[in-house]
């Protein structure tokens, strides 16, 4: 079981209250587990990534194991904590201003 920590703005979107929990079949990697909680939660299509892209929207980043792993590539396996469900995946709303 996978769990997924999401923004406020969201977890409100989803309906959702804390973690969430997802089964991910196979290699458990950042592109599967937003392929599960976008069918899981088909609401949130198109406001983690680009509908036709795949691509990260501005301003959401992705932690881990206290890493950013924002940049890694999409396909690239989770750390096993993540897998193994000890610990969570992050979506993070960044912040701008200034």
């Amino acid at each position: 079981m996978i769990r997924v920590v999401l923004p406020p703005h969201l977890r409100t979107l989803a309906h959702v209250k804390g973690e969430v929990q997802l089964e991910v079949a196979g290699q458990v990697t950042r592109a599967a587990v937003l392929d599960a909680l976008e069918a899981r939660y088909p609401m949130l299509r198109g406001t983690i990534r680009d509908h036709g892209t795949e691509q990260r929207r501005p301003f959401l980043r992705f932690f881990a194991c206290e890493r950013d792993l924002t940049h890694e590539p999409p396909n690239a396996p989770l750390p096993d904590a993540v897998a193994a469900g000890a610990e969570p995946f992050l979506v993070i709303g960044a912040i701008a201003g200034g």
